[in-house]
């Protein structure tokens, strides 16, 4: 779990690190005896004791430097007591010092095909709930909101490379025309992961093989990274000579704005739409359903075409995104794909018809930091908290309905301010507190 540490040693004696002093400790880590990273092997379990000396460390070093005693007193300013240690290391974080706490607030709740469910959002930026709450109040007055889950699938993509173009070539049919051998070898690896397509693509010699499958109720990095592994060793029986440059060759594509997961889609793609009533837009919105589509035109999609966006047709769908993951444990660099998002707005009737369009979805509520008890407590809020027994995979895809239905929410609300000339107002009344 951990790099070794020198177990023993705290004096002549041999002393046990556990019986030694704090002031000693810091001499070991200091002197290399135990390692900085080491800590928590050489304590442990008392994770807590093993952070304390760091921070400790962290703070002689601190005095040695410029304005030392700004940033001694800054270390003071970040907890680390009253947490459950045990669950984060060796599973979320290194060379632990504390934690950071992240306000969370909760919006609606809002109707979501025909059930009400909360949504816990964790930001330091003051409206952004008030205002998502606002437009899930007024989606949920006009009858709330439906979803579609186009289809869901975590991808992994190695690029591999071979000696020649011929060879290439024919390992390009043969990814075409052996899938369900490699889909074999995938599944082998894991319980929940079904593979459900490989694409590969040719940049000369090199080839990317996207492969996509489904998680059950797990984000699904590890597993389908694990399945790819031995898909691969498959591959390398009917050409010895291909070579594995990187089990992701940003194909995939991971933590990165990109066409293929805008087209293809990546995790969970999901629709949300509500026809919102023409007197809730102008009592709860404070505007009319012709300046929201006409500006929703003039915004969302000519000024994101002109800037080049990929995947970028909306008003903020990563500021809801990134508060419901940050709130429920995910992995908040996959905001960056996750958020993707296209607002469509048109007039039916006298009513509004609202949707956010969203193909690479990448939740679970398994792993990752779905475990820690504030973020379990956000999923179990939902309804969501764990996998699902009767349904694997149901749990993960209720929560990215809930992300796309809290995007909804958001994108009403800033567009209405927008269109009612009350975005200002809304902020300074909401981010500047008065002294």
């Amino acid at each position: 779990m951990f790099r070794r540490a020198i177990l023993l040693g705290c004096s002549a004696a041999k002393t046990p690190w556990s019986e030694c002093s704090n002031a000693q400790l810091v001499d070991a880590v200091k002197s290399r005896k135990i390692s900085f990273y080491g800590l928590e092997q050489a304590l442990e379990p008392d994770y807590r004791r093993a952070i304390e000396v760091r921070r400790e460390v962290v703070s002689e070093i601190a005095s040695q430097q410029p304005e030392a005693k700004k940033k001694q007193s800054a270390l003071h300013t970040i907890p680390f007591e009253n947490y459950d240690w045990n669950k984060v290391v060796g599973q979320n974080c290194e060379n632990i010092i504390g934690y950071v706490p992240i306000p969370l607030g909760v919006a609606g709740p809002i109707l979501i095909d025909g059930k009400e469910y909360p949504i816990p959002m964790a930001t330091t930026e003051g409206a952004l709930v008030a205002s998502t709450h606002r437009g899930a109040r007024a989606i949920t007055r006009s009858g709330g909101c439906k979803t579609l889950l186009l289809g869901e699938g975590m991808t992994r993509a190695p690029v591999v490379e071979l000696p020649s173009l011929e060879e290439a070539g024919r390992l390009h049919k043969y990814c075409n025309e052996n899938f369900l051998s490699l889909k074999e070898a995938f599944e082998s690896t894991t319980q929940y992961g079904k593979l459900n397509s490989l694409k590969c693509v040719l940049a000369g010699r090199k080839a990317y093989l996207r492969f996509r499958a489904t998680t059950g109720d797990a984000m699904g990095m590890n597993m389908i990274t694990k399945g790819v592994d031995k898909a691969l060793s498959v591959l390398q029986q009917h050409f010895p000579s291909m070579e594995i440059l990187a089990l992701s060759g940003n194909y995939c594509t991971d933590k990165k704005p990109s066409a293929v997961n805008w087209i293809d889609g990546r995790g969970k793609s999901v629709v949300a739409e509500a026809t919102l009533l023409a007197d809730v837009v102008e009592d709860t919105l404070k505007c009319t359903v012709d300046s929201l589509v006409s500006l929703n035109i003039d915004k969302n999609l000519v000024g994101s075409a002109l800037a080049g966006s990929v995947g970028g047709f909306n008003a903020q769908a990563a500021n809801a995104v990134a508060a419901i993951f940050i709130a429920t444990g995910q992995d908040p660099a996959q905001v960056v794909e996750s958020s993707m998002c296209i607002t469509t707005m048109s007039k039916v009737g006298n009513d509004l018809l609202i949707s956010v369009t969203m193909p690479s979805i990448e939740v679970g509520v398994v792993g990752g930091g779905t475990g820690l008890a504030a973020q379990r407590g956000c999923l179990e809020l939902i309804g969501c908290g764990g996998p699902s027994k009767e349904s694997p995979g149901t749990n993960a895809q209720l929560l990215s309905r809930v992300v796309a239905a809290g995007v909804l929410s958001a994108e009403l609300s800033l567009m209405s301010g927008l269109a009612a000339g009350h975005l200002l107002s809304a902020h300074m009344r909401l981010n500047r507190k008065k002294k």
